[in-house]
């Protein structure tokens, strides 16, 4: 099972470095999703995590491919409403990109489009989406049996409810609060990442 660990737009960059560099070896990938930053913050948080050790195979740029071209990144993941990914394969082919897709509709025209994965969400109630109901296992199970390449599952998982999520059949699970929001964020990492052997 694939861990990704998505920033939650809310730590300064010192916050970030420090939670990102505790998790770093535990996670498959980590998503810079920094909304609220300029660009030349996410430049430099980008520059101290490689400093700091941090594998760039490791990140993934959210939203942003002019600051992954300029970073070294190969991993760009795409908001739904964001770049054509046909056109960002077609003119960097290196790059891993993933998309947002929130239906078996927009998961197969990501596919076509040439997306390396998708990322479908928000499969339970979340914090980040309050007051909407999350879309479930069953339509997640939908998208893995209709498309061919990887999914990856995002919104409100936790250990509890982490077996569900996999019993479908997805290459792996993305979380944001759950370990941006710990008290030990490694910790939390580390206890997510082992559910796979347990039940998964």
């Amino acid at each position: 099972m694939e861990l990704h660990a998505i920033t939650d737009g809310k730590k300064s960059i010192k916050e970030l470095k420090e939670i990102i560099t505790s998790i770093a070896d535990v996670v498959d990938y980590i998503h810079i999703r920094e909304k609220n930053k300029s660009p030349t913050e996410i430049v430099a948080l980008v520059k101290e995590l490689i400093n700091a050790g941090v594998e760039k195979e490791r990140l993934v740029i959210n939203d942003r491919l002019d600051i992954a071209l300029l970073t070294g990144i190969r991993n760009v993941h795409l908001p739904g409403n964001g770049l054509p990914a046909v056109k960002v394969k077609t003119a960097y082919p290196y790059m891993r990109v993933g998309v947002s897709v929130h239906s078996v509709e927009e998961a197969k025209i990501s596919e076509e489009a040439g997306a390396d994965y998708c990322l479908f969400g928000h499969v339970f109630e979340t914090d980040s989406k309050k007051g909407m109901a999350g879309r479930g296992t069953d339509a997640l199970g939908e998208i893995v049996e209709q498309v061919k390449i990887p999914v990856i599952a995002i919104g409100g998982i936790t250990p509890d409810n982490a077996v569900k999520v996999l019993e479908k059949k997805v290459q792996g699970i993305a979380v944001m609060s759950y370990i941006f929001s710990a008290n030990q964020p490694k910790e939390a990492a580390t206890f997510l990442k082992n559910i796979d052997c347990k039940g998964g």
